[in-house]
């Protein structure tokens, strides 16, 4: 079974949990922000 890429939209309190959450089990993650620096 191949792992879907997963994608965030807003990286507030709830947004960077969950994006680091789904990255810490292995799947590949697209996240955008508004403010450039959240992202790196």
């Amino acid at each position: 079974m191949t792992k879907r890429t997963f994608g965030v939209i807003g990286l507030a309190v709830m947004g960077e949990n969950l994006a680091l959450n789904v990255e810490s089990r292995g799947f590949p993650i697209a996240v955008y922000n508004r403010t450039a620096s959240k992202t790196e």
